[in-house]
């Protein structure tokens, strides 16, 4: 096996954001006597700008990667990280724990190419983990759910057939999949394939909804890559060639809007929001950023709000991300530099979740 010198994702907008807002209350400071109590909220706001610093230590054995990182997840509760890889002969995944401390890796062979990896039933005694599977072997086009140890549980979809059926379901290069605390689960189907679907099962895995048009209307998609949902029952989906992020109704599938005017320079690739339910955080990765978006309140979308940045150094290209829901902790997946690697929060006003 080769071992491969770390490549650090150089964490450029902390620093230079921290340089920006400190210059911006100083001015703010001198020009207090004019500007008065407007200013004192600038500042405010300023000092409650989420950022994030790079956790160097983490994880402690960086040499353990030795594929493209697709995919990251957490659970929180136990303290653990999955990170999904992909190449010839090496584990698809390996297993960390919040600490950076390595665990154990997959040698399974039901795995073709990870690409989404989720943590299901976090804080039940029996946690499991759900990967999308984009391979166009007999193992490929198919959501398969393991134990926390590797063990393959069940199988969403037909086994190394591509198809569009929901009875059977049937998938084609099925990009992500995110399990509600309700069992619910919303699925995007298409990171390539023929299929551009939005689908919400029930937890005992029926179709609920379903949005399936390829296009670039409303409701329709160009490469559906990222799914998650928010607490007052918005369901928000990357979708991926149409640089924009769309909404809908967790419970209708109703559309509710979209998002396109952050994302001109490059589409959006994966979508998680922080555990303050305040900031949705966005990778884009051919220009190596993630982006924090404000979230917005009930019953408005509007347009996307870039809060902070973190730019990343060149051809790391980040993929897909979690968060550890406990800490704000961010975990980044990344196909260039082939690591993950681990940001913790922080702002000029104190720390944030």
């Amino acid at each position: 096996m080769q071992m491969r010198k770390r490549v650090p994702a150089c964490l450029i907008a902390s620093s230079m954001a921290s340089l920006a807002v400190l210059m911006m209350l100083l001015y703010g400071t001198i020009g207090s006597q004019q500007s008065g109590s407007s200013s004192l909220r600038h500042d405010d706001q300023l000092l409650a700008r989420p950022l994030y610093k790079l956790d160097l230590n983490w994880p402690k054995n960086p040499e353990l990667f030795t594929g493209e990182a697709f995919g990251v997840a957490v659970n929180q509760h136990a303290g653990v990280v999955y990170v999904a890889q992909r190449g010839d002969n090496v584990p698809k995944v390996l297993v960390f724990t919040t600490d950076g401390y390595f665990l154990m890796s997959w040698n399974t062979t039901t795995l073709e190419m990870p690409h989404g990896i989720f943590v299901a039933d976090a804080s039940s005694s029996n946690p499991t983990v759900w990967i999308t599977d984009v391979g166009s072997g007999p193992y490929g086009h198919c959501i398969k759910q393991y134990s926390p140890s590797g063990k393959l549980l069940q199988v969403l979809g037909t086994p190394g057939e591509a198809g569009s059926g929901v009875n059977p379901l049937q998938f084609d290069c099925p990009a992500e999949i995110f399990v509600h605390d309700s069992g619910e689960m919303y699925i995007v189907d298409g990171d390539g394939g023929l299929n551009n679907r939005l689908i919400k099962l029930s937890k005992e895995h029926q179709v609920v909804w379903m949005h399936g048009e390829k296009g670039q209307g409303p409701a329709q998609f160009n490469i559906p890559h990222s799914v998650t949902v928010d607490s007052v029952q918005r369901v928000w989906v990357a979708d991926r060639a149409n640089k924009r992020i769309q909404v809908f109704s967790s419970l209708t599938g109703e559309w509710l809007g979209m998002w396109g005017s952050c994302f001109t320079e490059d589409a959006p690739y994966s979508v998680r929001l922080t555990p303050d339910k305040k900031y949705f955080v966005v990778v884009q990765l051919n220009t190596n950023q993630i982006s924090l978006l404000e979230a917005p309140p009930v019953g408005a979308i509007g347009q996307c709000s870039v809060a902070s940045v973190i730019q990343l150094a060149d051809e790391v290209k980040p993929h897909l991300v979690d968060l550890d829901l406990k800490t704000g902790e961010l975990y980044v997946a990344e196909i260039g530099a082939q690591q993950a690697q681990k940001f913790t929060p922080f702002s000029l006003g104190g720390s944030f979740l």
